[in-house]
């Protein structure tokens, strides 16, 4: 007699935004993201505004951006160790008593009227630490509380909420400096309440999640650890790779919209909310659509495509010729930077093993630390040459990379993607 085959069991669906947020672990998350990113984006104003009332200069802000990006770079490969170590919860914490304090400190400092230069670059490299610890945990703990089909609509309905506050945080902080005569100091000392809110909120997250029951070495043994298991697992290491060099090389766009909007189509600052407020706009309705659609068995092809349509976008923003034209081309690439960005965290964590998320979700910041750096030597080769050709080369060198990463797996990650699914 033959043997009969067995049908293989469709893994469950995902869960849809609504069912997700029913989960405990999740929705604490989701609450503590919100007010604490709220409060950091609402700072990016202020702290903008003091540093040139501190200064005079306008070179003032990119040195607070390069402390920024110097600490993320050199402290984030130990959050993510400090993830995969340490209980996860306690890990949160730290991170989030270190974004109230450094909060605090200068909204204190300016109320005083003691506030120093230093003082910013000081709570700057503070909140890189803070982010170090925060990101990394978060996302590890992300994949311990959620099925694994769950993840990319979890992670887009995070990446979203970030999206969100990027207009909110930094509209109410102008507001607020521009009409109240303690604004500046009120922002800074808001975003530490925020913080703190945050904080409390953690206490109802499970204990559990995180420390793990076996041996460990060192930190350094367990950084070496992490970045050994990547090499030993060729598609972690093209994913990280690709995502860090569309990351350097087409994010960077973030900072020139000012000039984009002042220079090239002599808008102003008016100009420049507008298109702030639609490159996140684009964000936010893309995640909204990917967290309304199953991504089962398509997320290699979504990364593929986000990537290749984000650069196109960026470089097509160097071709607008119309303001207007310009706004419909950030739409598409917001929204399709949030696709690449939501793919490429919900595959590294769902091809990883769960005693590896951390370190690797820290690997995965560093290129957001990297980006911040990477403008400078943009914008000075921006001055040289002109922006519209500095775009256009982001864009291009962005579309190379998604080609070899294309060339280099060749599919062998869709397939290695739905064997884990099947598994």
């Amino acid at each position: 007699m033959s043997e009969t085959a067995q049908p293989v069991e469709a893994p469950p669906a995902p869960l849809r935004p609504m069912a997700l947020l029913r989960i405990r672990p999740f929705a604490v998350l989701y609450l503590n993201a919100t007010v604490i990113f709220l409060g950091v984006m609402a700072q990016t104003i202020a702290r903008g505004w003091l540093a040139y009332e501190l200064t005079g200069s306008n070179a003032a802000l990119g040195g607070v951006l390069l402390a920024f990006g110097v600490a993320m770079l050199v402290s984030t490969p130990w959050g993510g160790v400090a993830a995969d170590r340490l209980p996860k919860r306690l890990v949160l914490q730290v991170s989030i008593a270190m974004l109230a304090a450094s909060s605090a400190w200068i909204g204190l400092a300016v109320a005083f009227d003691v506030i120093a230069y230093w003082m910013l670059l000081g709570s700057s490299m503070i909140q890189a630490a803070a982010f170090a610890l925060f990101g990394p945990a978060r996302m590890a703990y992300l994949a311990e509380v959620l099925p694994r089909g769950s993840l990319p609509g979890a992670v887009s309905m995070l990446l979203v909420n970030g999206e969100v506050s990027r207009v909110v945080g930094p509209a109410a902080a102008g507001v607020l400096v521009g009409s109240v005569s303690i604004g500046l100091e009120a922002v800074f000392l808001a975003s530490a309440a925020l913080a703190a809110l945050g904080l409390v909120l953690t206490a109802a997250l499970p204990k559990a999640g995180g420390q793990r029951d076996v041996a460990v070495g060192t930190p350094l043994w367990e950084l070496a650890d992490g970045l050994s298991y990547v090499t030993r697992r060729p598609e972690l290491g093209a994913l990280l790779l690709c995502g860090f060099g569309v990351t350097m090389a087409g994010l960077p766009y973030l900072a020139f919209l000012p000039t984009v909007a002042s220079e090239l189509f002599d808008m102003g600052s008016a100009g420049y909310g507008v298109l702030s407020a639609t490159s996140a706009v684009g964000a936010v309705v893309t995640g909204l659509l990917l967290g309304r659609r199953s991504h089962r068995g398509s997320q290699t092809r979504t990364f593929v495509v986000a990537g290749v349509v984000f650069g196109a976008g960026v470089g097509a923003l160097a071709l607008a010729p119309t303001f207007w034209l310009a706004v419909v081309v950030l739409l598409v690439v917001g929204g399709s930077n949030l696709g690449f960005q939501t793919a490429n965290q919900s595959l590294l964590l769902g091809l990883s093993d769960m005693a590896y998320h951390g370190r690797i979700q820290g690997l995965v910041m560093l290129s957001f630390g990297a980006f911040g750096i990477a403008a400078l030597p943009l914008g000075a080769l921006a001055d040289a040459v002109g922006l519209r050709w500095v775009l256009g080369g982001m864009g291009l060198v962005t579309l190379l990379v998604m080609a070899v990463f294309v060339l280099a797996t060749r599919g062998r990650l869709a397939r290695t993607d739905r064997l884990r699914d099947l598994g």
